[in-house]
């Protein structure tokens, strides 16, 4: 009989799990471990490969909680596929901002759906309040073929109804939808272009999946870049014959370009577009973080009707700088920033009797419609507690240094910024009378104050 102190040890390997057990621990394993796992032993290469089970714990573990991984493709599709897709679209997830033209709502904010990745262009309202508007636009999925699928509405009229399950049903329902591309440049910009082809074939489907539009580090035109990289519609046979004829073009003596020219002829004839093609930028650092707690997407008045985006960041020397988000969407602008400061150091609170004087003798800009109701919840503007408080004194000739000696006295730029116990901030400028408070435009994934527009 064993001892009561003896230890007995039982040595077991991998293969004498159940296979449910299996499976389970190989879904904790990214792709490439799942390819090495694969190589120590035959028996495991089926398992690996093509198991269904394997795949849909691994999507269902990584993206279960968001979306309905058995509704993808119509439930019909490989879930190793389905892997590969989810991953390429969670880069996706969050806010981008319209790049290269001017537009009223340039935020972007990409989401989950049951079965479905979908695109919404996010901008204030104009009700008088701090509710924002989201118009989705952009759907993007698999069919039960396993065919990538991007419609847009460019109107914005189009809602998808309980009644379309799958997005198979979905370019059939809605006559107004224009099948797009949704082309990945690196991790942090995105061109979606209208598909030109007659077969709804788009650029980052299965079989041309990873291609990546990628600069020349030559003296590359911009339109000829345009040509080689941004063509629309373009079967990866056509796509390596117009990249080998450009090179062509340009290395070889005589070569006029002849081959670019006959492709914008082409284009010419397909007639005008329904959609121009739009590049977005991705906003990395949307929210607050301890030790950025002003960064991020914001939402303020700066008058009692106007409500307006900004984005604030931290840059590489240390300072702090706050746009609006209509401004960054324009070419190349010479714009100022609302306010930029190098000093990031907050004082806590109790501030000085002189401080306290120059935060409570200012207004708090507030919307006409909820003004009457702040009153009475709010008597007075120190209500808002404050945790700290930070001087500005933003400098234009040092980030634009056009302005400096124009209309803009660098010394009426000082100011203060107000950090509040819940989260939020103001600011205003020792010039003016007034204090902006701005609020976060989204928290935890969700829009936030989201108007009602199912009766527009």
């Amino acid at each position: 009989m064993a001892k009561p102190d003896e230890i007995h040890t039982i040595s077991l390997s991998f293969t004498d799990f159940p296979e449910d057990v299996q499976l389970c621990i190989l879904s904790f394993l990214t792709p490439s471990d799942i390819s090495n796992f694969a190589c120590t032993s035959k028996r495991f290469v089926s398992l690996c490969r093509d198991d269904p089970r394997l795949w849909f714990s691994m999507c269902n573990r990584k993206w279960g909680s968001k979306t309905q991984i058995n509704k993808w493709g119509s439930g019909k599709i490989s879930y190793k596929l389905l892997y590969n897709t989810l991953l390429e679209y969670e880069n996706l997830i969050g806010f981008w901002r319209r790049s290269g033209a001017e537009s009223d709502s340039p935020l972007i904010f990409f989401e989950w759906g049951p079965f479905h990745i979908a695109g919404s262009r996010v901008k204030p309202s104009r009700t008088g309040t701090y509710e924002v508007i989201k118009l989705p636009f952009l759907w993007m999925g698999i069919t039960s073929k396993g065919e990538i699928v991007n419609y847009l509405d460019p109107v914005g009229k189009v809602e998808l109804s309980e009644n379309v399950m799958n997005l198979d049903d979905l370019g059939v329902v809605e006559s107004e939808l224009v099948p797009v591309n949704v082309n990945f440049v690196g991790r942090t910009h995105v061109v979606v272009e209208e598909n030109g082809t007659a077969f709804g074939y788009s650029c980052n489907s299965p079989q041309n999946r990873g291609f990546k539009k990628v600069s020349s580090s030559g003296n590359m035109k911009e339109e000829e870049y345009e040509d080689l990289c941004v063509s629309p519609g373009s079967l990866p046979d056509r796509l390596m014959s117009d990249i080998y004829q450009y090179f062509a073009n340009k290395t070889s003596p005589g070569g006029n370009g002849s081959a670019r020219r006959q492709r914008r002829r082409e284009r010419e004839r397909q007639g005008r577009r329904k959609w121009e093609p739009e590049d977005y930028v991705k906003i990395v650092n949307c929210s607050p973080t301890p030790a950025r707690p002003l960064q991020g997407l914001w939402k303020g008045f700066r008058d009692e009707t106007t409500l307006e985006f900004f984005l604030v960041s931290y840059d590489d020397i240390g300072g702090i700088a706050c746009r609006r988000l209509v401004e960054l969407c324009k070419p190349f602008s010479a714009y100022a920033p609302v306010f930029w400061t190098s000093n990031t150091t907050f004082i806590e609170s109790p501030l000085s009797s002189e401080e306290e004087n120059i935060y409570e003798s200012r207004m708090h800009i507030q919307p006409l419609a909820e003004a009457d109701d702040l009153c009475e919840i709010l008597p007075s503007a120190d209500k808002r507690v404050i945790l700290c408080m930070l001087c500005m004194n933003s400098s234009y000739d040092l980030v634009i240094p056009d302005l400096a000696g124009s209309t803009v006295n660098p010394r009426q730029a000082e100011g203060r910024i107000w950090q509040y116990e819940n989260g939020t901030f103001g600011f205003g400028f020792l010039r003016d009378n007034h204090v902006i408070d701005l609020r976060c435009i989204a928290q935890n994934g969700r829009i936030l104050e989201a108007a009602d527009i199912s009766g527009e």
